[in-house]
């Protein structure tokens, strides 16, 4: 009977493992991609002279946004405040999107890029953080 029950549990395991993992990916993916913004933010603020000249941010602002972008990614990959991180990032994501439409960009890659990486985060979050799953319990 205890035979029987475990391989009943067995999928179970494997789909949650699987979806740990789905989680995992899709939450790199964000942090690097976090990462690679807060680099050149920081670093190489030329490269993005004209985005953020169109934007109507001033190029000193690369100083204050490159760290502000850092520490949402690091907070989202540490699993202890990956929630207040993936919040802060939303937050950071929803003024990016607000942005290009505040200039008429609605619907640029910029704009659907920051919306996908937000779905991401909470996607993969949700995937790899049974808490977030028992909080929001999603039913097929």
């Amino acid at each position: 009977m205890a035979e029987t029950m475990n391989l009943h549990r067995a999928p179970e395991t494997l789909t949650l493992h699987r979806a740990r993992w789905a989680g995992r990916i899709m939450s790199a993916v964000v942090v690097i991609a976090l990462l690679a913004d807060a680099t050149i933010q920081l670093f190489a603020p030329a490269q993005i002279a004209s985005m953020l000249q169109e934007t109507g941010f001033a190029m000193n602002s690369t100083h204050v946004v490159g760290p502000i972008i850092l520490a949402c990614a690091i907070l989202y990959a540490i699993p202890a405040t990956a929630v207040l991180g993936s919040i802060l990032l939303t937050g950071f994501l929803g003024g990016a999107i607000c942005a290009h439409v505040r200039i008429g960009e609605l619907g640029s890659p910029p704009e659907i890029i920051s919306l996908l990486l937000g779905a991401m985060a909470w996607g993969g979050l949700y995937a790899r953080d049974p808490r977030i799953r028992a909080i929001l319990p999603l039913r097929g």
